[in-house]
């Protein structure tokens, strides 16, 4: 015993002589370096991924923990500075516009049967109480690219039409724009992550929206359009010069596969259960239909593999859902008008999210089943043809912003590929791995876009590993087990 207490005594004596050595924290200042960038002044400009929206809304807990607000955390140990959001007023979610809900409360998980609900509260954030800025998170719910550069996309009389709610909230003034906002306060740093919404709001809306390809006139775009891949490349450089015109430093992101998210890869593409007997009455419906095809065929009105394609075939077990498609051949009915443009789902299609809610019986109309004696209309379903369309302007802009990002010498983030691992293997991190599995997953958000705070840990941990890399920077990292995920009722 002795010999272990002096044992002990002599370790304590050769540790406090070491004890020098290590007399610097971890996280006290001058441990880590800001490289060839200065962070004192950070400005993030986006849309709903920059401003944290999650779970189909936007709400005070989300919005502490989007990927910029983590970053300018992290900043603060290489000089950064405060960094000031918009904060909505409450973690309801949702908008009212003069005492009138305008959007949504925030989506949470029903514990009994594990389907999604938005929350039973009124919401108390009223866009007609403006906030005073400026503010670093420039995030704007629901912005495409060319909305960041159009003036009067604040004014409260504008909205629904040309105006922005979330903006109206902090814009400067009615008459202002996001980039003349956010290059207004001169940031020494800044963050650029737009261009999904450019595609993504024709992809969740089933491609009901039309590809503006090859028309660069912004007074022809709705709200689900695609936008010509020339129109971003123009207003990706102008939002890049207005950013960096001061000699700021900054870093961007491309765009996801929409493959990538759970939106679209939750609801398989045979969702509907059917017995023996049930099947052969649902087929019995469709045999006239089943006919007419093969003899337009035989016509030669359309070919062999339409034809096909369009029988209608049920059979016990797990079922394809029969859907309108536009894409199909127009074809005469002989009691007037045209044939019904419909066929059944194959691996090859996307089924949307909130499609899951609307399979099945009409609650109205028990008579109705929708996607089987009624065919789920062109909103529920993204259609191979629909998915080119996609991911051709996709990769139109992802070119567009690696082009740009060597070109002003910016920290450029892969985000399609760490979305595409997210998907296919998972990320793993420490204290588990990060997928893309609606609501157990851990990376999304019940709305099955937008990320939760988990995901926004690992996106704000991709951005800050670019930075480091291409300024010479230190910047720590997060560990996103420290976040939470999906909020359970």
């Amino acid at each position: 015993m002795k010999k272990n207490i002096r044992l002990l005594a002599l370790l304590a004596l050769g540790l406090a002589a070491c004890q020098p050595e290590f007399d610097k924290p971890v996280d006290e200042s001058g441990f880590y370096s800001a490289g060839d960038a200065d962070f004192s002044n950070y400005v993030a400009v986006g849309n709903s991924l920059t401003a944290g929206f999650a779970d189909n809304a936007l709400y005070i807990q989300g919005q502490e923990n989007s990927y910029p607000n983590i970053m300018a955390q992290q900043f603060a140990h290489v000089g950064g500075r405060d960094f000031i959001q918009p904060l909505m007023n409450d973690n309801i979610g949702g908008l009212l516009a003069g005492g009138t809900q305008i959007a949504d409360t925030r989506m949470v998980l029903n514990a009994t049967d594990t389907t999604f609900v938005n929350l039973d509260e009124q919401p108390t954030t009223d866009i007609a109480n403006t906030l005073q800025g400026p503010f670093n998170n420039m995030g704007v719910p629901g912005a495409k690219i060319y909305h960041l550069v159009a003036e009067g996309y604040g004014d409260i009389s504008g909205v629904g039409s040309t105006a922005n709610p979330y903006f109206v909230r902090f814009a400067s003034s009615a008459g202002t724009s996001v980039i003349a906002d956010a290059a207004a306060q001169t940031p020494t740093f800044f963050t650029l992550w737009i261009g999904n919404n450019d595609i993504l709001s024709y992809a969740t809306s089933g491609g009901v929206g039309v590809d503006r390809t090859g028309d660069t006139n912004l007074a022809n775009y709705r709200s689900n359009d695609i936008t010509d891949p020339n129109v971003f490349a123009a207003v990706y450089d102008q939002l890049l010069t207005a950013l960096a015109g001061s000699g700021a430093k900054g870093a961007v992101a491309n765009i996801p596969d929409v493959t990538s998210i759970p939106y679209f890869t939750t609801v398989p593409y045979a969702p509907v259960p059917m017995d023996a007997g049930t099947a052969a009455y649902v087929n019995s419906q469709y045999q006239d239909y089943n006919n007419a095809m093969l003899q337009y065929a035989a016509l030669g009105l359309i070919t062999q593999e339409e034809a096909q394609r369009r029988q209608i075939n049920f059979q016990e077990g797990q079922n394809p859902v029969v859907i309108t498609d536009e894409y199909l051949t127009a074809l005469p009915n002989p009691q007037g008008g045209e044939m019904p443009k419909i066929r059944q789902t194959t691996p090859e299609d996307l089924i949307v999210l909130t499609a899951q809610t609307h399979i099945g019986q009409d609650p109205d109309d028990p008579s109705i089943i929708h996607g089987v004696s009624v065919p789920l209309e062109d909103q529920w379903v993204l259609t191979p043809e629909e998915q080119l369309l996609v991911s051709n302007a996709q990769t139109q802009y992802n070119a567009t912003i690696k082009a740009l990002a060597g070109q002003y010498e910016l920290a450029f983030v892969d985000a399609r590929a760490m979305m595409a691992q997210a998907a296919e293997t998972g990320i793993p991190y420490d204290g588990g791995v990060l997928t893309s599995a609606y609501a157990t997953g851990g990376a999304f958000s019940l709305d099955g876009v937008h990320p939760t705070a988990k995901g926004y840990a690992l996106v704000a941990n991709a951005f800050i590993e670019a930075i480091n890399e291409t300024y010479n920077s230190t910047i720590p990292g997060v560990n996103p087990g420290a976040y939470p995920d999906v909020f359970v009722k």
